[in-house]
């Protein structure tokens, strides 16, 4: 069940019709890489929600009380600390319990910390007169920086349809306790061979080599054995012998001033998402010109010059300023 990928940034411009389905259509083409498209069917929540009006709404929104929301966790603890919680909040579990009731769902499947909107479709469902759907709930996947649960919007993750240079490199750079957690949610090794990994890494193994096993494994999910080998290769000659990147970016960044400083260029050539972001990186000695560490934050490529810039271990462009 894929839903209008509209976003939920009430700051951003609403999308047309035309521009919801051709996001709605690459979403889509993600999803095939995991589901087989002759025993998948694609639908859009519109379809039914653009039927009820207002006065739908309000019957839909009838069917459960206050308290009964407030029993969601999140809810629940914003109400305690007297934190605002806005009316729309409570209808969107409602709207996403009708959609199991649209769609007559026998089963739905989400992560842990939908639990509420999940059980939301089974009161629907009962509520109209259909057999009430099975949940199964996932736990959640801690992104890379072990923290925070993975998320495009926060930058922590590893997207199923990035290169498999990509893909490799982001899993290797996962913690070595970090990666256990990986392994036991994604790998498709059964869970005995799994154990014997972790006895072996207790006895000494190198947690590297189980960590590119599992790198290889994921990238030959997504792409194929032969670009799972061709990743490792790229990733050894990269970081063991500091090669370059053969599909390093190119960027041209023009300036009316005599340069740049190494902040700016950082910033315009989208290594970091911000002048603060390349200050701090600097600072944590996470970047290198022409190879060579910066630790001088008031260096600046001047007009004319082209130099390579990377930032941690992944992050390379060729910049030139004119």
């Amino acid at each position: 069940m894929i839903g209008d990928p509209s976003g939920k940034n009430t700051t951003r411009p609403a999308l047309t019709r035309e521009q919801v389905v051709e996001n709605a259509q690459s979403y889509a083409n993600q999803v095939f890489r995991i589901l087989r498209p002759e025993q998948t069917d694609v639908v859009f929540n519109s379809t039914w929600m653009d039927k009820l009006n207002a006065a739908d709404l309000i019957k839909l929104a009838a069917t459960h009380t206050v308290a009964r929301m407030l029993e969601r966790d999140d809810f629940g603890k914003r109400y305690r600390s007297n934190k605002a919680i806005a009316i729309h909040e409570f209808l969107y579990p409602l709207i996403q319990g009708y959609d199991s009731v649209a769609l007559r769902a026998d089963i739905e499947l989400g992560g842990a910390d939908q639990k509420f909107n999940l059980l939301m479709g089974r009161e629907l469902q009962k509520h109209f007169g259909q057999l009430p759907q099975c949940i199964l709930t996932m736990p959640l996947l801690e992104g890379l920086d072990g923290v925070n649960k993975m998320s495009k919007s926060s930058g922590n993750y590893v997207g199923i349809t990035e290169n498999s240079a990509q893909i490799f490199g982001k899993l290797m750079s996962v913690s070595d306790e970090l990666m256990w957690r990986y392994i036991e949610l994604l790998s498709f090794e059964p869970i005995r061979v799994i154990r014997q990994w972790r006895q072996e890494v207790a006895q000494g193994r190198n947690p590297r080599d189980i960590k590119v096993m599992f790198a290889q494994e994921v990238v030959a999910r997504f792409h194929s054995k032969r670009d799972a080998e061709m990743a490792l290769a790229d990733f050894e000659a990269r970081f063991r012998r500091g090669a370059l990147p053969d599909d390093m970016p190119e960027t041209v960044l023009h300036t009316e001033n005599e340069g740049l400083p190494i902040a700016q260029l950082l910033k315009q050539a989208g290594l970091t998402s911000s002048t603060t972001e390349a200050l701090r990186m600097i600072g944590q000695g996470g970047v290198k010109l022409n190879g060579e560490k910066v630790s001088d934050k008031t260096i600046q490529l001047n007009r004319g010059q082209t130099a390579i810039l990377q930032v941690g271990k992944r992050k390379f462009a060729r910049v030139t300023v004119s």
